[in-house]
């Protein structure tokens, strides 16, 4: 029998909300486990309310009771619903729907990039030289009994190497320190460090899906590449950093809600993570609602969630799979080559045209994964940048729809990134009802070397393919995948209308969108794909009161401008103001023992990662 989407989910949902009482240990965490007090009948006036919702795309006010919006319209018809309610009066402001990360990975963000790790990505510390620098004075700073971590270097952007254990040592000197790379795929240690795992004298094999780079004697440089080889290697490191991780990841949260996100999936989830998630949405002034997708590999991964907190602030939508790995390290499936460039030799990308090696799977362990997972009735998420992957994923995917009957449902089975897809490739995803989200992030961060430097501009210029996209008639929404780049919707828009990179350059104009098919795609189509468009997304009577206010409206303004002049003022979360410094204030008084055993499991997260599987 196969089961659908809504039962599984419905099913989820009614199983959390009517789970009994499980309390978190620790007396702060049951602290955060009290309900805060419910909001006040209230009605939010603004010089525009820009709903989302087609059916009344613009208002003056919108009421709110419960949590939910009531009412959208006029201040009279809003006062005429809500007769007691207060009115607050928002002045030259502008509301809209929260914004919706549609890939993220908050807890694991926080953990490697919130103190007391160190987060290098190349718009915070842009050179080598400034990386060694600070790993210097870090050393110089820190006590012999607590490891070092950075996370964050990029070969292509930092234009440098990855550094081994002897290069590891004249930065860090005789401490347990690690260099993750920004793409999650790569790390390198000292050899303190691969003394503590005993691996100087005693090598450890390649583990199934990653490598240790080696000496001509066999020895390890301190390299480790793919996450099966990554995360063992680490360890040591992560075991001594210190540090709460759910204060940590309550800063990361914080940032976000700071660019007006009030939703995100985490899309790398273990169960590892529930009792973080589940102290992370009862805070006071909690500011995220956060979607799961468990890992197929987890045994878990077709059970549903077990908690007690409200399903609205947290539940389980499906579960992903990586396909492919990462356009940075040379490990994605294309039917072009790279180029013969200085910047691809930065990264480390020997095999200039990988082709199918690059995949993950074969064909028959794909079709051997959505057997498993496609009659259980979750939505299934698939990581995919390489059009070659593109092209097998879809064909799989396409086989065990029919199998199972699945064409022509709601199913919403989700592709991620899809970086190199092709216009006939995102047709196909429309026909058989798969939805992208875009990594226009991608195009922004690396997009000048994608055109001509990495790739013939032909296919490095479309990269992120937002236009064909719309052409195409799939609902596309957009992502920051975590750590990998700054979250910030709105600058996800602007470079989806404007094709602009972070240097200002422009990286074919075709593949741009008008700014309403931008806004959709963080904020209704967004919801959509995270199957919460019943529920968010935009303002809407019956829905949830997620908004953030804007000090500009964003139609108002040149596309160019939408991150420089409309600033986010404020977000809210059922219709109550966020107070962040209440929040992560909360988190800060949270002891939840175990908490450090989430950073032996998954440090550095899996946001553009995979667990290579070996080509037979």
């Amino acid at each position: 029998m196969t089961i659908s989407r809504r039962d599984l989910l419905d099913a989820s949902l009614v199983g959390a909300a009517t789970l009994a009482l499980r309390p978190i240990v620790g007396s702060a965490a049951a602290r955060a486990q009290t309900p805060v007090a419910s909001q006040p009948d209230t009605i939010y006036k603004a010089s525009a309310i820009i709903t989302m919702d087609e059916t009344v795309p613009r208002a003056e006010a919108v009421a709110v009771s419960g949590g939910r919006v009531v009412a959208v319209g006029t201040l009279s018809e809003c006062e005429s619903a809500l007769p007691s309610a207060q009115v607050v009066d928002l002045g030259s402001s502008v509301l809209m729907p929260g914004f919706i990360e549609t890939h993220g990975h908050t807890l694991l963000s926080g953990m490697s990039t919130q103190p007391p790790a160190t987060y290098i990505a190349p718009w915070l510390v842009p050179t080598w030289d400034d990386i060694v620098s600070l790993g210097k004075k870090t050393a110089a700073e820190t006590p012999k009994d607590q490891s070092i971590c950075f996370f964050g270097l990029d070969r292509l952007l930092h234009g440098h190497s990855f550094p081994d254990a002897k290069a590891m040592d004249e930065i860090f000197g005789d401490h347990l320190a690690c260099m993750i790379a920004l793409s999650q795929h790569q790390a390198s240690v000292t050899t303190a460090t691969l003394e503590k795992l005993g691996w100087v004298e005693t090598p450890p094999e390649n583990p199934v899906g990653g490598t240790y780079d080696r000496n001509a004697d066999g020895s390890l440089t301190g390299i480790a590449n793919e996450i099966p080889a990554v995360l063992p290697l680490i360890q040591p490191v992560f075991a001594a950093l210190g540090g709460n991780p759910i204060q940590q990841s309550a800063m990361y949260a914080a940032e976000m809600a700071k660019v007006g996100l009030t939703t995100s999936s985490d899309i790398g989830y273990v169960g590892q993570m529930l009792p973080a998630y589940e102290i992370l949405t009862t805070l006071p002034s909690a500011p995220l609602r956060f979607m799961m997708y468990e890992q197929t590999g987890e045994a878990t991964a077709d059970n549903p969630l077990q908690s007690n907190v409200d399903p609205t602030m947290l539940r389980k939508n499906g579960v992903k799979f990586w396909a492919d790995g990462s356009p940075w390290l040379g490990s994605i499936a294309t039917s072009f080559p790279y180029l013969d460039t200085e910047p691809v030799k930065n990264a480390g990308i020997t095999n200039l045209d990988p082709g199918l090696s690059a995949m993950n799977y074969t064909k028959e362990q794909l079709d051997e994964l959505l057997d498993k997972h496609a009659p259980t009735g979750w939505q299934i998420a698939c990581h995919a940048n390489g059009d070659l992957t593109l092209d097998m994923v879809l064909d799989s995917m396409e086989a065990a729809l029919t199998k199972y009957d699945l064409l022509g449902t709601d199913h919403r089975w989700r592709l991620e990134h899809v970086g190199a897809a092709t216009l006939a490739q995102l047709e196909r995803m429309a026909s058989l009802g798969i939805i992208p989200t875009i990594a226009v992030f991608q195009m922004m961060q690396w997009g000048d070397l994608l055109d001509g430097q990495m790739y013939e501009s032909q296919y490095g210029a479309r990269w992120s393919p937002t236009g064909d996209a719309l052409k195409a008639g799939v609902r596309q929404s957009y992502h920051n995948d975590g750590n990998i780049s700054r979250p910030n919707p709105l600058a996800s828009a602007r470079a989806a209308v404007t094709r602009m990179s972070n240097s200002g350059a422009v990286h074919d104009i075709g593949q741009a969108v008008p700014i309403d098919e931008a806004l959709r795609a963080i904020t209704i189509n967004a919801a959509h794909i995270m199957l919460a468009d019943d529920i968010m997304g935009s303002i809407t009577p019956g829905k949830l009161a997620d908004f953030v206010q804007l000090s500009t409206d964003p139609y108002d303004v040149e596309p160019v401008d939408l991150v420089d002049k409309v600033l986010v003022e404020a977000t809210y979360l059922g219709g109550r103001k966020v107070d962040l410094d209440e929040f992560v204030a909360a988190a800060g008084e949270v002891d939840l023992p175990g908490s450090q055993g989430l950073r032996q499991r998954s440090p550095a997260g899996c946001g553009c990662g995979s667990t290579r599987v070996q080509m037979l």
